[in-house]
């Protein structure tokens, strides 16, 4: 039996690896989503936006997804390094929209209408979590540590 768990590499512990400066930026970016979509996103889900009502139900499918972001950004106050991978979803999901969306429209038309142009401003200030994550901890913790078993 200890030979099997002397060959299962220990987790890091994330004193050592992340500051605790860095610890406290990672919660600063939990509580940005926590306050910033529950009070931009929340209000439509509960008032029933006019979207609600069309036969598409994607654009509530969104909504819906977005809503929940800021729940599970709560755990992150707490557990800043435990939940980064939502912070790396966030980061994932606004650069592939800039990307993919709001970039070949901006290129194909030379302008954006107000309320895509709204939509970029919300997603761009998704840069300074690129600078907030960090990003050894998150390849030595979830790219160089073995997965779960799967047996």
């Amino acid at each position: 039996m200890a030979s099997i768990l002397a060959a299962v590499p220990a987790p890091r512990a994330a004193s050592r690896d992340v500051s605790l400066l860095h610890l406290y930026l990672l919660r600063g970016a939990y509580l940005l989503l926590v306050v910033g979509l529950s009070t931009s996103v929340w209000p439509a889900l509960l008032h029933h936006q006019p979207w609600a009502l069309t036969l598409s139900p994607w654009r509530g499918i969104g909504t819906s997804l977005i809503a929940a972001l800021p729940i599970l950004a709560i755990f992150g106050l707490r557990y800043p390094l435990k939940m980064l991978p939502l912070l790396i979803y966030e980061v994932t999901w606004k650069t592939i929209w800039l990307v993919a969306v709001a970039l070949p429209v901006w290129l194909r038309h030379g302008a954006i209408d107000d309320d895509l142009g709204a939509t970029i401003q919300a997603c761009l200030l998704v840069l300074p979590f690129y600078l907030i994550i960090p990003w050894r901890y998150v390849f030595a913790n979830f790219v160089q540590q073995p997965g779960d078993r799967w047996k």
